[in-house]
């Protein structure tokens, strides 16, 4: 597969303390983009076709993690997330979800 630098703003992050960025275009797996979150350069290869405003991970997020979006927190992993991979429902739950895939078990 082919790499690809994308070029101009790709995502947003609104927070450092955020741990997904929001794709402002639809992004492909293998694309690396590079961001600036607080002070900080961080390169993000996509590991997961990334649609126009889904979320991408900026860094590992642990199962059970907290999933951060625009400073809030949005729910938790129920799975090991790496950096790059798209988030969405099929790896983060509420943080009300009586089946949850981490019941006494928090990051």
């Amino acid at each position: 597969m082919m790499e690809t630098m994308i070029e101009g703003r790709p995502a947003v992050v609104l927070n450092p303390k955020d741990s997904v960025g929001i794709a402002l275009r639809d992004l492909k797996s293998g694309d690396t983009v590079h961001m600036i979150i607080g002070n900080a350069e961080f390169v993000i290869k996509l590991l997961n076709d990334i649609p126009f405003g889904h979320k991408f991970a900026v860094r590992d997020i642990p199962m059970c993690g907290l999933v951060v979006k625009y400073s809030h927190v949005i729910g938790r992993a129920k799975r090991d997330i790496k950096a790059g991979e798209h988030v969405h429902v099929h790896n983060v739950e509420s943080l009300t979800s009586v089946h949850s895939a981490c019941k006494g078990r928090l990051e």
